[in-house]
């Protein structure tokens, strides 16, 4: 399944990209489930962030990997992808884009995911789709 959300911020795409850093990544955790960054690296190729996501009876580890990064005239992007997922998550991948537009930028969150069977693969859809609307006043706040 796919899913794709945008926002657009008043600042050049170079400083955005400067402000994705671990400041940025736990301010855009949403209130449920409360995440625990135990690791955080960066948004370069090879490095790791790993969480704890806290379902209040139980605790599930998430690691993603940055497996491609790239900085041009036209964007900043960064994909990280799942290695050690939530028992809900088959397979994860995250395309990061920071993409300029002269004065702004267009942040485009584009994730792909598979739950273990398909039923749950669809329900997962509307709580990840307000997980990634949760970040979009976020960036605007920080990236004004």
């Amino acid at each position: 399944m796919k899913l794709t959300i945008e926002t657009s911020v008043a600042q050049s795409y170079l400083q955005v990209k400067e402000g994705f850093n671990e400041s940025l990544f736990k301010k855009l955790s949403p209130p449920f489930p409360p995440v625990k960054l135990l690791r955080f690296d960066g948004s370069k190729k090879g490095d790791l962030v790993t969480l704890e996501l806290n379902f209040i009876f139980f605790k599930q580890r998430w690691t993603s990997e940055i497996v491609e990064d790239q900085t041009d005239a036209g964007e900043f992007f960064f994909i990280d992808k799942g290695i050690e997922l939530p028992f809900f998550l088959k397979d994860w991948r995250h395309k990061h884009r920071v993409i300029n537009k002269g004065a702004q930028t267009i942040i485009r969150d584009e994730i792909a995911y598979e739950a273990p069977f398909a039923l749950l693969t669809w329900l997962l859809y509307p709580a990840l789709l307000l997980q990634f609307a949760y970040r979009k006043p976020i960036y605007k706040k920080i990236f004004s």
